[in-house]
């Protein structure tokens, strides 16, 4: 490929298409007359003007780096900055304006925070939230690709652990997580993404088909709803409806093909579609490990889009993720002298396979001020695994299998979504809708006991529960500078026929043209998780009881303050404090130290029964973003948050959570330089990141030894604590363009010092001893990308 490349190379300068269309920011109509300019890096100005349907066309823009300014008479001016033009694709942008509250005879256009480059799609979230910009998942080194990896650089945001991306937002759960896709509300899109959880080792998500999209951390507006920690709002683009384009991927997330292009030019209809299949049999065939001792992850996930426009303005959408991965976690096979198998055990052959697919439609309109849109979907997931429990003889070699575990888990969901929201004039507008969530389940899992003949079923069920949100929200502007937004969501759950209702605030003012301070104020409530609500238990005289299935939701309550401050055109930070309680948490009807705050630790099952709403917690902060965003071949980001996090199980003693290392930093640079007088580039990124020791609950040796596997003090749960976490990551990448096409090469050096850190202790019966197992050590990941 490289050396075809060289041969097509031509000497004419590289040229690139930056087209697209402008909006009224509520409302979702075309403007007409809009003025967009462009400063290009040569000096020369390119500009163009929106037609009778808000589109824009601006031809032969060089390639590189430059920015687009947008104004238009009785909106707010907008500028982008840093938008990468390349050989290889076209540019299709849409911008979105705002009304101005003042209309004067001569129009004064005034700078605010809507220059930000990191302001939200959703512009009622004002406090913890910001965009989810899709070039960064490109661009920060250790982010490969994965827009949760690349969360986890945020303020508030806990990584930590090199074999899964689960967010860890302000010491809460990662199951208090919110995913939505499109408007839907979708099941976890992760490969090996189980169903007690929000995260896994490789996203399903493909960040070349995904729009910028929003990341909310707190008091999120009201049309997000059965979350308790925070919420990634996913929009998918449009393919190019003018013109087919192909990319060649390979990298650390897998090979990969996409194309997009229109189905007719004078249709608008459009399509995107992209295919991966996994690498990591690859690389371990080379001889590199990535955390998973001696056992292959095999995946393979789809994402498309297809966008069809109407004769009378409106536009159908047809969307859909989906994924498929297996892996078999081999204790037989392990080096017995090693502890490098982060997801299985010695002592175990595991088999697991996952399934997880989302497909939906949507129609969208705008009718002179009023935006609707309905979306329709399903969604699917399904678990399956079993495992054998190992038995050595003296000199450790195999010489029987037993049945130990098996399980069956399947989920169907149907959804509908309406969202509308109606601009009544320049200052006041209302967001309204309703979600319906009808979800199938088929749940089987049981615990095998060889030496006893007997097993214990913790889960079999096959049911059926409907949960119904509806929500609405005013903005009033009561001037340029103070802006309120006040709504409530409410949530009705069939399975156990409960309400919540749940008021949602925030306030906005824009001290001058730099500066911003705002507040916000929430209730969320959450339904526990199904497999919790059906997990089983025998009584004395063999009736099995569900003792779950009526709890609670959980309840959180938000209070944010904001401080926002653009130093300059590029530099922003941003400081916010936060204070959150929960209450109405499950606990353990006797006394003990569980609480639900901590699931989400691992991917098992949390197999408590008889547990009561009757836990609590609290959570509070503060966090610094220093940000200065690509401007002049450079940029940087600097995040750190400092906090404290607590819970109180069924005995009444207050401890850490799981969750609660106290502290995280995280430092990211890059630096790009323009290779030769052709249109090339070499960048330099480098990421360095450290988060407080991770709590653990220490292991009881004597009992450990008594029953021959690890066995826990919980009297003294997360008492003890990790050292500190460290990782530095280094990325080095060189873009060449050609005519009409472009050769990305990059090479991104993971954990480059190799530093220790540790995944988990265990007690190991063969050695009778505690080990120690560690996270990745140093990994090389090799990355081309083609587009033409």
């Amino acid at each position: 490929m490289l050396l075809t490349c060289a041969l097509s190379e031509l000497a004419a300068q590289s040229t690139q298409t930056i087209r697209g269309k402008v909006v009224d920011g509520v409302s979702n109509t075309a403007l007409i007359g809009v003025s967009l300019l462009i400063v290009s890096s040569d000096d020369k100005v390119y500009g163009s003007t929106t037609d009778s349907e808000g589109r824009f066309r601006i031809d032969n823009v060089p390639v590189g780096r430059h920015t687009i300014r947008v104004t238009y008479i009785g909106y707010e001016e907008q500028t982008i900055a840093n938008v990468i033009v390349t050989a290889g694709k076209e540019v299709v942008l849409t911008f979105s304006l705002t009304e101005s509250v003042n209309q004067l005879n001569e129009v004064v256009i005034m700078d605010n925070v809507k220059n930000d480059k990191t302001a939200t799609n959703n512009d009622i979230a004002v406090v913890s939230a910001r965009s989810f910009n899709v070039d960064d998942t490109k661009r920060y080194a250790g982010a490969i690709g994965d827009p949760s990896r690349m969360a986890a650089n945020f303020a508030g945001v806990v990584g930590g652990n090199d074999s899964r991306n689960d967010i860890v937002v302000r010491g809460n759960s990662p199951t208090g997580m919110l995913w939505q896709l499109e408007g839907l509300n979708i099941p976890n899109p992760n490969h090996f993404g189980a169903l007690v959880s929000t995260g896994g080792p490789v996203s399903i998500l493909n960040n070349n088909n995904l729009d910028k999209s929003d990341f909310m951390t707190s008091a999120f507006p009201s049309q997000y709803g059965n979350a308790t920690a925070g919420v990634f709002d996913l929009r998918l683009r449009d393919g190019n409806n003018e013109k087919r384009e192909l990319l060649g991927q390979v990298g650390f997330n897998g090979f990969e093909f996409g194309a997009e292009g229109p189905f007719s030019k004078k249709s608008g209809a459009s399509y995107i579609a992209n295919y991966r299949y996994s690498t990591l049999g690859l690389f371990q065939t080379l001889g590199i490990e990535f955390g998973t001792g001696s056992n292959t992850p095999s995946y393979q996930d789809l994402n498309f889009k297809v966008s069809l426009p109407t004769s009378n303005g409106g536009k159908w959408t047809i969307f859909g993720i989906g994924g498929m991965s297996s892996v078999d976690l081999l204790g037989s096979e392990a080096d017995l002298d090693k502890n490098d198998n982060l997801y299985g055990t010695e002592n175990r052959d595991s088999y697991t396979q996952y399934r997880t697919g989302v497909a939906g439609v949507s129609y969208e309109k705008s009718i002179a001020n009023t935006y609707l849109r309905f979306t329709a979907g399903a969604s699917a997931t399904s678990e399956s695994f079993d495992s054998d429990s190992l038995v050595r003889n003296n000199e450790s070699e195999v010489i029987a299998r037993h049945l130990r575990a098996e399980g069956d888990m399947n989920t169907q969901k149907y959804s509908f979504n309406f969202y509308t929201r109606t601009k009544f004039n320049a200052r006041n507008s209302v967001t309204s809708g309703f979600y319906i969530d009808a979800t199938q389940f088929d749940l089987f899992n049981r615990d095998v006991y060889a030496n006893l003949n007997s097993d214990t079923v913790r889960l079999d069920v096959k049911d059926e529960a409907t949960r119904y949100q509806f929500f609405s929200s005013w903005k009033h502007r009561f001037s340029q500078q103070l802006v309120l937004n006040a709504g409530a969501h409410v949530q009705y759950y069939s399975l156990n026929e409960q309400w919540a209702l749940e008021p949602r605030v925030s306030l906005q003012y824009i001290i001058n043209t730099n500066q911003s301070l705002s507040v916000g104020y929430g209730i969320h409530n959450q339904a526990q998780n199904i497999t919790t609500s059906f997990i089983q238990t025998k009584t004395s005289t063999g009736e099995l009881l569900l003792t779950n299935k009526n709890l609670d939701f959980t309840t959180s309550q938000h209070y944010v303050l904001t401080y926002d401050w653009n130093i300059s055109e590029n530099l922003r930070l941003k400081a916010e404090g936060y204070y959150q309680t929960l209450s109405n948490v499950p606990v353990e009807r006797e006394r003990s130290s569980f609480s639900a705050l901590n699931t989400g630790v691992s991917f098992a099952i949390e197999d408590e029964d008889s547990l009561v709403n009757k836990g609590s917690g609290r959570n509070y902060g503060i966090e610094l973003t220093l940000e200065r965003f690509f401007s002049k071949g450079y940029y940087f980001l600097i995040t750190t948050s400092l906090f404290d996090s607590k819970y109180k199980g069924s005995d009444g003693i207050s401890r850490n959570t799981a969750f609660n290392t106290q502290y995280v930093l995280n430092a990211l640079a890059g630096k790009e330089w323009r290779i030769g007088k052709a249109r090339n580039f070499f960048s330099v990124n480098l990421k360095l990141t450290t988060i407080g020791g991770k709590r653990l609950t220490p292991i009881d040796i004597a009992n450990s030894q008594l029953y021959g596997r690890t066995i826990y003090k919980e009297s003294e749960a997360f008492s003890e604590r990790q050292d500190p976490y460290f990782r530095a990551d280094l990325r080095f990448s060189y873009r060449k363009e050609y005519k009409r096409s472009t050769l990305e090469v990059a090479l991104d050096l993971q954990n480059l010092t190799n530093n220790e850190n540790i995944f988990m202790q265990s007690y190991n019966a063969r050695t009778n001893s505690v080990v120690t197992q560690y996270q990745q050590s140093f990994f090389p990941v090799p990355y081309v990308r083609f587009t033409f």
